[in-house]
């Protein structure tokens, strides 16, 4: 086994990590008070080639491993996670079912832009009375001729206001249950197809999450992603993928949190000497560090069996639970640690504390994760 990083992802974290600290740092405290996307950063990571790391070159893409793309999501959350969510959709559960799932004739479409950065991705699955439960989705899909006729709602729609290409999923068989959701490429100006508010949350307030509505929406049938009836099994195996960059994102949060708390306690004073040399604080720096560790080697395990090619539904899932889980703790104490001044907005463990909560909740609640790992802990004859 191998734990150093290897000279092309010691290069990416470099390089990352210069962009995150020179261009997204010194706006990313005013630009989550103004809830504004970072539109000409978007751009600019693009022109570093960063959009076409999940994508095979014949389709304009430079790929890279699955640790490497952890990495970055790592680096970017590290300083700005609201930008870190942007990219890990758009390379992510916006991109990956296209390639795994896609004809040649979607591909050579869609692939190339995205690797440009000329069109960014989004997913849609939540609807107001579907989250965890995502296979009651009400959003109808009727083919008539040659199109797609889609109506209904989607929510928490992460990249909503400005992708150019969504993965939608609709019923084409109400009766069937999860076996009636097919996948489709929709395009956001594909008639009726519109906008709704754009959510107010509690943290990521530069990542535009918004409400879709479809009516009558007419999606060509070349645009039905994989065939009709397998969309659920689409969805599930891209959230296998997307959890693992929500583990990665959790991990970089812990870490700019810590990052933040040792500079903090090592040079404030309190009593006459500085706050790290009271054991009650190093003591809790201990368990930061080594929470943030395990929860990294956690994910790049579940990296590695996807770069892999095996299975790892289970894996993603505790990379995601533990990573997430550990990272609001070491949130937490990093704001304790920094006292008063943890509960002011002008140190930025504040917005650390207030955007790593909902790592623990989408691409799947952690009760979620939970019923993943123990199902597939279990003997399947347990459950009958």
């Amino acid at each position: 086994m191998r734990f150093e990083l290897t000279e092309e992802q010691q290069m990416v974290k470099h390089t990352v990590r210069e962009f995150a600290e020179e261009r997204l740092k010194p706006t990313v405290l005013q630009r989550d008070r103004e809830r504004r996307v970072a539109l000409a950063e978007m751009k600019e990571f693009g022109e570093l080639g960063f959009y076409a790391c999940t994508i095979p070159e014949e389709y304009g893409g430079s790929p890279l491993d699955p640790i490497a793309e952890c990495i970055i999501i790592e680096e970017l959350s590290r300083v700005d996670s609201a930008f870190a969510i942007f990219f890990s959709v758009n390379v992510g559960i916006g991109t990956l079912p296209v390639l795994k799932w896609g004809t040649e004739e979607q591909k050579k479409n869609y692939l190339p832009k995205i690797a440009a950065g000329e069109i960014y991705t989004a997913y849609a699955l939540t609807e107001p009375g579907a989250g965890s439960d995502a296979a009651s989705i009400q959003t109808a899909a009727v083919k008539k001729n040659r199109a797609y006729h889609l109506d209904g709602q989607k929510i928490f729609c992460t990249n909503g206001e400005i992708a150019g290409l969504f993965i939608v999923m609709a019923k084409t068989d109400p009766l069937a249950g999860a076996r009636g959701i097919s996948a489709f490429l929709v395009e956001p100006g594909f008639p009726g197809f519109s906008l709704g508010k754009r959510e107010r949350k509690m943290g990521m307030n530069s990542s535009d999450t918004m409400e879709l509505f479809f009516q009558d929406m007419q999606v060509p049938g070349v645009n039905l992603l994989g065939e009709e009836g397998k969309g659920f099994r689409i969805a599930l195996d891209a959230l296998d993928d997307s959890r693992i960059g929500t583990a990665a994102q959790a991990v970089g949060i812990a870490q700019g949190a810590l990052e933040q708390t040792l500079k903090f306690v090592s040079e404030r004073e309190q009593f006459g000497r500085k706050v790290g040399s009271f054991q009650l604080v190093y003591n809790t720096v201990a368990e930061m560090r080594t929470r943030l560790e395990a929860s990294r080697l956690l994910t790049y395990y579940a990296a590695w069996l996807r770069g892999e090619g095996r299975r790892h539904t289970a894996e993603a899932s505790m990379a995601k639970y533990f990573a997430s889980e550990n990272a609001r703790w070491i949130c937490d104490r990093a704001v304790q640690l920094h006292g008063g001044y943890g509960y002011t907005a002008d140190f930025p463990v504040e917005r650390f504390f207030r955007e790593v909560k909902v790592t623990e909740i989408y691409e799947g609640t952690n009760e979620i994760q939970k019923l993943v790992i123990g199902r597939a802990t279990l003997p399947p004859e347990t459950f009958g």
